[in-house]
């Protein structure tokens, strides 16, 4: 106002009242001068007034009656000039509030007088509305004339003044309730009486009301009668008035000032008794009205709805209830129940339209319908008017699409498709715009072929409506096709939105209250206030009304929200209306979800599955849960069933893939449109941002993305996230390039979905996992018993949700390993078991990599929870799940190695559980493992499980798949070993820790400890463990690895043994090596002896391990050496244990055992094992000096040290580095000098075995066959080189009877032949004299024996001739080589050499035995030599023997094998002569050499008078040779015997005469040749034998006459043969004329001539007293003959017969008297 106020505004108002004044007196000067008057007093009127008063507006207000009447006297000249100027001025002083309540009214009279004559129509409106806005001095009944003016004007004829009119009535109308406000305002701090509250029925009663709100109430109450068409009370002079603007104008007061209607009791009166009346019967046309119902046939036509009437009767319902419901309740149930039916499909058309809109208003406020459902569908016996609008909106989108809309025959469907019908039978190309030839795609719904556009009609949460605002429209309008629809669905939305954005604000505030709440109460200081706890008691009661509503409201919406929903999404083709359907499903889902309302969750879910998925997809969660109910359930909405309607196919979607169903029979091809695309977005949201309140309905969910990942062909990979599989996988999937840009997004959203499952709280995560195992289950069920490609999704989604929720793993670690493992890994489907397993070990690799609060090493249930399922894995038989395992173990390894602590025995406990059967590659990927545990992480994990270590390696040796794998574990064994040896301590000292604490926990539950080896201490046990495995190993199949595990095993008992107690030396004797001796014995006596062909693939196989038998025999070997091996160098540990003489006897019967194998490895191995356990040196004294064992080829141990009393340096032999560690144990316990009698027995069991073994072994077999096993020399020689070393311990003991079995063992032992393929490697070829070693250990054998017997004691000495005996034995082989039992032998000679049959017969082949006789020879001769005089060898006839013996060779000479041996014999022979004869002459007396006489007269009778012929090819010079040795014979037998005659037999004497006649005589041979025969005639021989007879003969004094007899008889024998040859020669030479005479005769007759001469040089020689004259006589009578020799003609025969000639010149003597001659 500060505008009119000011000095200036006053001024320029005084300026123009003063003009206006003017002007009106100049305009009437001519026809009105009483106005003119006026107006001029008027002007002075005004002068004075502004010259007296300083408040000039007020002076001017005062006054105003008289200075407005000029200008209302103007008015009444009915001029319209004069008017104009007056109303102007008029208007002036209004506008400056100048005009009294008088001056009001009789302005009012003045433009009612110009209304009543139609003058200035607009400018009195203008003025009315100026008077009455400017100020309120207009009152009563002024201002109901005001009003009423305006309404008359409303009601002319003009049309704008009509629509002027109407607008001021608006203003005006408004003015009034602005003022009751504005008086209100100034009242509002006044202290109101008390309200009466007497319900004063009486509509006058308006005596309590303040001076505007009384004309507000006047107003009202007549508005309300004029609409009812009744009169007014207050505004008189109305004459007519149109329902239409009096509905608008109620409208617009309900509207604009509901405050009034609040606050003031009266107002609410009025509305309660008088509006809703009104609304309700001004209804009741549109209520009865039924479209297309028969007119003519109902009596009474009813009234048509009236467009204008009904449109503004629900505006203002719409006012009513949006403002005033509180007021009225019932009322508003009616309203409600109308707006409902006004929706049915009998209805016309613009009426559901409008309805619709009504409803949507209400859609917006979802306060509003939160008090509907308190008010109603809460109470008993109600309305369910909250329910019926959700559902009439529901069943009025289904009619929309059932019943085409037949009302506006002129719809022009805007589509496009003019159908004079209207009826919208979709043409093909509906919806699309043909725009420049290009289709665009109208945004509609479609439903079996009803096409209803969807048009953009209101920002969504606005209602603005379209119908309800077309007041100027008086007919119906034409609705477009689809506006309804459309409408329809933005009150769906925006209901859903509405209440769900009400309920969960509420929801939000509730439980922020709650946690300030509880954590007020649990802070510490707990005042228990009342108070407080009254608070919280309220609060709860707030929320458990609270939750009542928010359940009861969607209790009552969403079947009827998901029935329209779910048709509407069926029907959709436009993406943004069908993400809006989605998202209201989605947002109901959820809100379902927070309130635990289950079944309406599901049944949105489940809508929006199956959006997702392609129509009448079989997919049997969808239609077995609760929300199957709702497929098929009718609804009955006001007695009309509305069937729930299931996606049809036909709707025209974008098809976007094409894949394969997912089912357990392929069904050909489904096809994914983008819209299922959406759904499945929606449905990813859904899971991604509601997954806590999804619960049970997580099934459902998952079942539904399961199918769709599948058949858009997402594959899963690492980690479980899907993506884009190749398109190989499923050939007949088809993605359009839309899709495929979508794929990786939703594969994002899919991962992104389970990777926010972290923030699920334990409960949901539950009922995630459960859904997920359960779908699992149903993939499974599909994948059996067909090798299709399984769906993985579960699996892949399981390891996802594992993976993030690794903080809190133990919560869900056991559904889900179970599953995976006891399901998923089982599964014959191997891609199935394969993403199992990798779900399964990516869980166990990540959990064990988490860093968990507390950390796992402080957390060991956990760490051996994530690690058990790992174990577990291991009961399952694919071997592809094992390679994961094992992979799993292995990364494991990598890793985490050296944290897994307690998780060590499951982690190994997995490698150990590879079975044999389980494939080769499995195998390597468990040892792999194992290789790195025993490399990198034996330190870092507990002692105790270092015999787990050693059990895995050890079953890994036994597996048969891949020797390596076995060879490299007995590696592993052996580093395993290292360690234990390295760390032994350490090791020690924890194992007997964890001992004492199992001893306590055992003693406290009253149960015995049990663990293998037990007595022994927990360190001995971890190696005697090692040990038995290494044992096993050492009777594997493969002899590789039996080869390996023995080596391995004995180097490590070598290397590490001394580490055991004393005491645990025991056990590895006895329940380690026996044990295994006694395994290997047995399994190589039954062992195949079928020959393998090659070793596996195509490896060849050495001939000598072509058999088990032979491969087992290796073995044998091996473990039978290693022992021996460990009794040898252990004996100073082995002997002090109480059984060492039951542990020898065991070990000599495993030699024995083995030694008497018919194998010659295992044979010889066993003989040597002998040698070794025989050069034990047992603990000596110092006193004594050990003796030094015999030359035998065996190391001989060295001793170390010596003993003293202490035993702390007592010998030991050396093999190992551990001389310091041996303090530990011979500290402990002093050594046990073993006494020498238990030595001894020691000894003697070892020479019983021996003899044992030998007299077994060389034995022959009664049959020969091909398989005759015929011990070898090798072994033979070892047998016998053992015997040496025996003896030095035995010797003391050792009798005749023990020499006599020694005899017979080497003489058999000597008499086995060869074989002939080992001949050439062990015979020297025929001409070498060698021995054999065999033969030479023979020898030594008695060699050594010989030397005891020496230096032994008197007792012994009677063992000579036993030897000598023996040795006579070997020198008969040389002549006559021995029988091995009944075997035919080969000589030597004809033994194939080159060529090795192996199918024949083994032939066999007697060995040149001539050399080992001819040295026994030697030795023979050697002893004699020693022991001729010793009395055992006289009284046993030593001497005879060998004559006996060498007899043979003598008397066979050139017959014999070799001639060596005869020369041999011939020299031994004079060598034992030349020393025996003095003896046997010694003991002549005593007859003890009595038959040693003939046999020596045979033996030189046979040898010089040979019966064998000398080979042809003797050279001369050989001969001669041979000659010469006969010579040395006569030569022995005239120095030797013939002198001592008289000490020998007569016999012997006599047959050695004979011998020399022999000789002398007949000593050719007959076979020479002619050319030879001069030299072979052994003329020395002869002359030799010649010249000992006679010196016999003749020189010796004759002590007989016997003798004098024997040599008369030889000389007259020899010269009667003389006289023959001669006279057979000359008779020959004669008749041969000039022909030579043969060669030989030659020969004979030359010697018989030298015989001659010789017989007379020695005749003369003789003394002439021991010649016979008869002998004289025959001499002489050879005289002629020789002289008729003389005409013969060889030269020769001359010469010889002239040297034989040449003697008997003595004989030429006179003859002297016969009587002398005849006396002599």
């Amino acid at each position: 106002m500060s505008g009119t106020n000011s000095p200036e505004a006053v001024k320029k108002l005084l300026e123009n009242m003063q003009s206006d004044l003017r002007a009106l007196s100049l305009e009437c000067k001519k026809k009105f001068p009483p106005v003119k008057e006026a107006a001029e007093s008027g002007i002075i009127k005004v002068k004075t007034i502004a010259a007296r008063n300083t408040e000039i507006l007020a002076a001017l207000k005062e006054n105003s009656s008289e200075v407005v009447q000029p200008f209302l006297m103007g008015c009444g000249t009915k001029e319209p000039k004069i008017t104009q100027l007056c109303l102007a001025a008029i208007q002036r002083l209004m506008s400056h509030e100048v005009v009294s309540e008088t001056a009001a009214g009789n302005i009012i009279n003045m433009l009612w007088q110009l209304m009543e004559n139609s003058l200035e129509e607009l400018k009195l409106l203008q003025t009315v509305l100026v008077l009455l806005t400017t100020n309120t001095v207009v009152h009563d009944e002024a201002l109901s004339k005001a009003i009423v003016l305006c309404f008359r004007l409303h009601f002319t004829k003009d049309n704008i003044t009509n629509n002027t009119a109407a607008a001021t009535v608006r203003q005006v109308v408004t003015v009034v309730f602005e003022r009751m406000v504005a008086e209100d305002e100034r009242y509002r701090d006044v202290i109101e009486q008390p309200v009466l509250v007497q319900a004063n029925s009486n509509r006058r009663s308006v005596s309590t009301l303040k001076p505007c709100a009384k004309d507000a109430y006047m107003l009202f109450q007549d508005l309300c009668q004029l609409v009812n068409a009744d009169a007014p009370y207050w505004l008189v002079g109305m004459t007519e008035m149109t329902r239409t603007f009096g509905l608008e104008l109620l409208e617009s007061v309900l509207n604009d000032f509901p405050q009034v209607f609040l606050q003031h009791q009266e107002f609410s009166f009025l509305l309660k008794e008088r509006v809703c009346p009104l609304v309700i019967k001004l209804f009741s046309p549109n209520i009865k009205f039924r479209q297309g119902s028969n007119t003519s046939s109902s009596p009474a036509p009813v009234e048509k709805p009236y467009f204008p009437i009904c449109m503004r009767l629900l505006r203002v319902v719409s006012v009513l209830i949006k403002q005033f419901y509180s007021l009225l309740v019932t009322e508003c149930e009616i309203f409600l129940s109308l707006l409902v039916r006004f929706l049915d499909a009998d209805k016309p058309q613009w009426l559901r339209a409008v309805a619709v809109e009504s409803i949507h208003r209400l859609c917006v406020q979802p306060q509003l319908l939160r008090s509907f459902c308190q008010s109603y569908d809460m109470k008993q016996h109600s309305t369910k008017v909250f329910r019926d609008i959700v559902n009439a909106l529901g069943s009025f989108i289904q009619s929309l699409f059932l019943v085409p809309p037949t009302g506006n025959p002129a719809t022009a469907n805007q589509a496009g498709n003019n159908n004079a019908g209207g009826t919208v039978s979709a043409p093909a190309n509906s919806g699309m715009l043909g725009i420049g030839g290009g289709v665009t795609l109208l945004p509609a719904f479609e439903y079996r072929g009803t096409w209803i556009p969807i048009l953009t009609i209101t920002v969504q949460g606005s209602a603005k409506a379209t119908y309800l605002e077309m007041l100027d429209k008086v007919e119906p309008p034409t609705i477009p096709e689809g506006y309804a629809m459309s409408v329809a669905f933005h009150c769906l939305l925006d209901l859903v939105r509405g209440i769900t954005s009400m309920i969960e604000g509420e929801l939000g505030e509730i439980e922020t209250e709650c946690q300030t709440t509880s954590e007020a109460a649990s802070s510490p200081t707990q005042s228990s206030e009342q108070p407080e706890l009254q608070s919280t008691s309220d609060q709860m009661d707030k929320e458990r009304v609270n939750r009542a509503v928010w359940e009861e409201m969607v209790n009552a919406c969403w079947c009827g929200l998901l029935a329209a929903l779910s048709l509407l999404l069926d029907a959709s083709t436009d993406e943004a209306a069908t993400e809006n359907i989605l998202k209201a499903e989605l947002t109901m889902a959820a809100l379902c979800g927070r309130l635990g309302l289950v079944t309406s969750r599901d049944a949105f879910i489940t809508a929006i599955c199956k959006g997702s998925l392609p129509p009448h997809y079989a997919l049997t969660v969808l239609n077995t849960t609760t929300a199957a109910t709702l497929s098929n359930k009718s609804y009955s909405i006001q007695g009309q069933n509305v069937m729930m309607i299931s996606p049809s196919s036909e709707s025209h979607q974008q098809v976007v893939a094409v894949g394969q169903p997912l089912a357990v029979q392929p069904q050909g091809t489904v096809m994914l449109t983008s819209k299922n695309i959406q759904c499945m977005r929606t449905l990813l949201n859904l899971a991604h941002c509601h997954g806590a309140v999804l619960g049970t309905s997580w099934q459902l969910v998952l079942a539904t993305l399961q199918h769709l990942v599948w058949i858009l062909g997402l594959k899963p990979s690492s980690g479980g996230a899907l993506k884009p599989g190749r398109a190989v996988e499923g050939p007949s999937t088809v993605l359009t390039t839309a899709v495929m840009t979508d794929l990786p997004v939703i594969s994002n959203i899919l991962s992104r979905l389970f990777e926010s499952s972290q923030y699920l709280d334990d409960v949901s995560l539950h009922h995630l996992i459960n859904a997920l195992c359960s779908l699992s289950l149903e993939a499974m069920d599909m994948a059996y018993g067909n090798n299709k490609e399984p769906s993985l999704f579960a699996v892949a989604k399981l390891l996802e949700t594992g993976l993030v929720n690794m903080h809190r793993i133990e919560i869900l670690w056991r559904p889900l390993t179970g599953h995976l493992l006891e399901k998923v890994c089982q599964h014959p489907n191997s891609r199935m078991r394969e993403w199992g397993a990798e779900a399964l070990t990516s869980l166990i690799k990540a959990g064990l990599t988490f860093n968990h609060e507390p950390p796992l090493s402080q957390n060991q249930r956990l760490q051996l929870l994530l690690l058990n399922p790992l174990k577990e894995m291991s009961s399952i038989n694919h071997p592809d799940i094992r390679l994961k395992q094992l992979e799993c173990v292995l990364q494991i390894l990598q890793s985490q190695g050296d944290s897994l602590g307690p998780g060590w025995p499951l982690v190994l406990g997995v490698m150990g559980a590879i079975r044999n059967d389980q494939g080769e590659s499995l195998i390597r990927t468990a040892f792999q493992c194992l290789q790195l545990v025993v490399t990198d992480f034996l330190p870092t994990m507990p002692c105790t499980c270092l015999q787990i270590v050693v059990d895995v390696a050890g079953s890994f040796g036994l597996h048969n798949q891949e020797l390596n794998i076995s060879l490299t574990s007995i590696g592993l064994l052996w580093n395993i070993s290292d360690y234990f040896f390295q760390r032994g301590e350490t090791i020690e000292k924890e194992l007997n820790k964890e001992e004492a604490a199992q001893q306590k926990q055992a003693e406290e539950k009253g149960v015995v400890l049990n663990r293998p080896f037990h007595p022994a201490p927990p360190f001995d046990c971890l190696w005697l463990c090692l040990y038995a495995k290494l044992g096993e190993l050492c009777v594997d199949p493969r002899p590789a690895v039996r080869k390996s595990a023995g080596q391995t095993l004995f180097s490590t008992i070598g290397a590490h043994g001394t580490l055991l107690q004393h005491s645990t030396w025991h056990t590895v004797i006895w329940k380690v090596l026996f044990h295994l001796l006694d395994r290997v014995r047995e399994s190589s006596t039954t062992a195949d002896k079928e020959k393998i062909e090659s070793g596996g693939g195509n490896i060849l196989i050495h001939h000598s391990r072509d058999t088990a038998e032979k491969q087992w025999a290796e073995t044998w070997v091996l473990t039978l050496a290693g022992v021996a091996r460990i009794f040898n160098t252990r004996r100073y540990l082995l002997q002090p244990l109480g059984d060492f003489s039951q542990a020898w006897d065991v070990l000599l019967d495993h030699i024995q055992s083995a030694a008497l194998s018919k194998n010659n490895e295992v044979s010889l191995a066993a003989l040597k094992s002998f040698q070794e356990i025989l050069q034990i040196v047992s603990p000596v004294r110092d006193s004594d000096k050990p003796e030094t064992p015999p030359a035998v080829n065996v190391p001989v141990p060295v001793l170390i040290g010596s003993i003293t009393g202490s035993g702390l340096n007592r010998p030991f032999v050396r093999t190992d580095s551990i001389g310091e560690r041996l303090g530990k144990y011979s500290s402990s316990e002093p050594p046990i000098v073993t006494d020498e009698l238990e030595d001894l027995n020691l000894w003697w069991a070892a020479w019983n075995t021996w003899y044992r073994i030998g007299s077994e072994s060389t034995k022959p077999p009664i049959t020969f066959d091909k398989l005759t096993f015929i011990p070898s020399q090798p072994f033979l020689t070892a047998l016998i080189q053992i015997f040496p070393a025996l003896y030095q311990h035995i010797k003391s003991g050792f009798n005749m009877d023990d020499l006599q079995k020694l005899g017979v063992i080497l003489h058999s032992a000597g008499s086995v032949p060869i074989s002939s393929d080992a001949s050439p490697f062990i015979l020297p070829s025929y001409t070498e004299a060698v021995l054999t070693s065999l033969q030479e250990a023979v020898l030594t054998a008695l060699d050594v024996l010989q030397k005891a017997i020496c230096v032994g004691p008197e007792n012994m000495q009677i063992m000579y001739p036993a030897i000598f005996d023996q040795l006579l034995a070997f020198v008969e082989f040389s002549c006559k080589p021995p029988q091995y039992g009944q075997l035919e032998t080969k000589h030597i000679a004809n033994a194939k050499y080159n060529q090795i049959q192996l199918f024949a017969p083994a032939e066999w082949v007697a060995l040149n035995y001539v050399p080992f006789a001819e040295r026994s020879l030697e030795v023979v001769v050697d002893l004699y030599q020693k022991t001729a005089c010793h009395k055992a060898v006289v009284n046993e006839k030593v001497l005879q023997n060998i004559i006996k013996t060498l007899r043979v060779p003598l008397s066979l000479k050139y017959s014999c094998p070799s001639e060596s041996t005869w020369k041999l014999a011939v020299s031994s022979l004079l060598k034992v002569l030349s020393i025996g004869l003095p003896v046997a002459r010694q003991h002549a007396s005593s007859g003890k050499f009595d038959s040693m006489w003939p046999e020596l007269a045979s033996t030189f009778e046979d040898f010089l008078f040979t019966k064998s012929i000398p080979p042809d090819n003797l050279s001369i010079q050989e001969f001669q040779r041979n000659e010469s040795i006969d010579v040395e014979v006569v030569q022995l037998i005239s120095t030797e015997i013939l002198p001592y005659a008289n000490f020998i037999p007569k016999e012997f004497v006599g047959q050695i005469m004979t011998m020399l006649n022999k000789g002398s005589i007949h000593s050719q041979s007959s076979s020479f040749t002619e050319a030879e025969i001069d030299i072979r005639l052994r003329e020395e021989f002869s002359k030799m034998c010649f010249e000992t007879l006679l010196q016999f003969s003749f020189s010796n004094k004759v002590t007989t006459p016997q003798e004098g007899y024997i040599s008369r008889m030889a000389l007259s024998v020899l010269l009667k043969r003389s006289q023959d040859v001669l006279h057979r020669y000359i008779e020959d030479e004669r008749l041969s004329g000039k022909c030579p005479l043969p060669r030989q005769q030659v020969t004979e007759i030359i010697f018989v001539l030298k015989a001659v001469s010789t017989l007379i040089d020695s005749l003369k020689k003789t003394q002439p007293e021991n010649v016979d004259g008869n002998t004289w006589a025959q001499v002489i009578a050879l005289y002629p003959t020789l002289v008729e020799c003389i005409t013969c003609s060889s030269s020769e025969v001359c010469s010889a017969l002239k040297e034989a000639l040449v003697p008997f010149k003595d004989f030429m003597q006179p003859p002297a008297s016969k009587v002398q001659n005849g006396e002599s």
